[in-house]
């Protein structure tokens, strides 16, 4: 029997103690176990997300509990908590290829128990199904661009109007020329770090010939408020920083997508230019600083939606004034430590991205200036 939500009066709205997030993680657990146990990856997927999230430690072997009882023990939690729960669970099953049926069928039976749902659930049936076409359009009906309009561009500035969300708009002149003035900002501004971050690595700037989509252009600016990298792990920490940052249960399709490119590759491609790179979050150290990118996105002062801010408006002003304005906290030792980095730091940028970088510089006759950034030590 389903377990109804509570009325505002009788919430819960405090954080889980100890006792609680030992009883969420069990529920996780019973619902993203395949046949023969977690995996190592959800294991330490699910560890580093309770520890990051909660505060709390938890015990990943601890007996499962059945749907039923897990919805009863979630009676005074509202419709937000109950949600973000199964976006967990959801998360811990994506992370399988493949992804058995049992475990779609637990994912689904849960989130009935707990009265909620979420649009990703049907892109894990599919999954598990092996109905891979079928995903991706689940992922459109779904997804975080889902009620798409011309009114949700305003913040990109294009000059046309996009059909769809992750079209390219690659002969906007007005559009191109807003992101060049960038270049006419004082030094420090977050718009003149910008366009050094582009120049790093070869980027081209929307509205040209070989440039990202304009919506996706949005994230780029994370990278430089929230400091992450931009080689593929990194990808994965901004995405789960800006889902985790928006209250709309749609922006978890964010780092869902990214999840299926860049793990299990259940996602040939993805938002206008990506494509598959899978077994990036089971490389050591990827699960936590993933966790505490979540960690970070929660703590942002209220709901907010990064992919459409208008960047433009805060360009101007220097990045720590940027990150106290929407209440960016720092990352934990822990994330720092499992290597999570900046754009301008060893191992920020791509071998790849330093090479367009190089050669963007060759071509406009230039010395190539990487403003502090280069590759790893195992890729240079």
């Amino acid at each position: 029997m389903p377990t109804p939500l509570p009325n505002d009066d009788t919430s819960n709205l405090k954080p889980p103690d100890h006792e609680e997030a030992r009883l969420l993680a069990r529920g996780v657990v019973s619902a993203i176990s395949p046949s023969d146990g977690l995996t190592e990856l959800q294991g330490v997927l699910v560890e580093a997300m309770f520890e990051a999230l909660t505060g709390h430690s938890v015990d990943i072997e601890a007996p499962p509990i059945a749907a039923d009882d897990f919805g009863r023990a979630l009676a005074e939690r509202n419709e937000a908590f109950r949600t973000r729960i199964l976006q967990v669970m959801i998360l811990g099953g994506l992370v399988l290829r493949p992804l058995p049926p049992l475990v779609a069928d637990r994912l689904e039976l849960f989130a009935s128990e707990m009265s909620v749902g979420d649009g990703m659930l049907g892109v894990a049936r599919r999954y598990a199904e092996g109905a891979l076409g079928l995903a991706e359009v689940d992922f459109q009906r779904n997804g975080y661009t889902a009620d798409w309009s011309p009114d949700r561009q305003a913040a990109l500035h294009t000059s046309t109007t996009l059909d769809d969300a992750w079209q390219l708009a690659v002969a906007d002149e007005a559009l191109a020329s807003r992101w060049r003035a960038l270049e006419d900002l004082p030094d420090g501004t977050l718009g003149r770090r910008m366009t050094e971050f582009y120049r790093a690595r070869g980027f081209a700037y929307p509205g040209t010939t070989g440039s990202a989509p304009p919506l996706l252009a949005q994230h780029d600016w994370v990278h430089l408020v929230a400091d992450y990298g931009t080689k593929v792990e990194s990808e994965l920490e901004v995405f789960a920083f800006i889902a985790r940052a928006n209250d709309d249960p749609k922006g978890f399709s964010l780092l869902a997508m990214v999840v299926s490119l860049f793990e299990t590759g259940y996602l040939r491609a993805g938002a206008g230019l990506f494509e598959a790179f899978p077994g990036q979050l089971s490389r050591r150290g990827v699960a936590v600083r993933l966790a505490d990118a979540m960690r970070r996105g929660a703590l942002v002062a209220g709901s907010v939606d990064f992919m459409a801010v208008d960047w433009f408006e805060l360009a101007d002003r220097s990045i720590d004034e940027v990150r106290e304005h929407f209440g960016v906290v720092p990352k934990s030792a822990a994330a720092i430590d499992a290597g999570s980095v900046g754009p301008w730091d060893p191992g920020g940028i791509s071998e790849y991205q330093e090479r367009t970088g190089r050669q963007l510089a060759r071509d406009r006759g230039e010395t190539y200036e990487s403003f502090g950034a280069t590759a790893s030590p195992t890729e240079a």
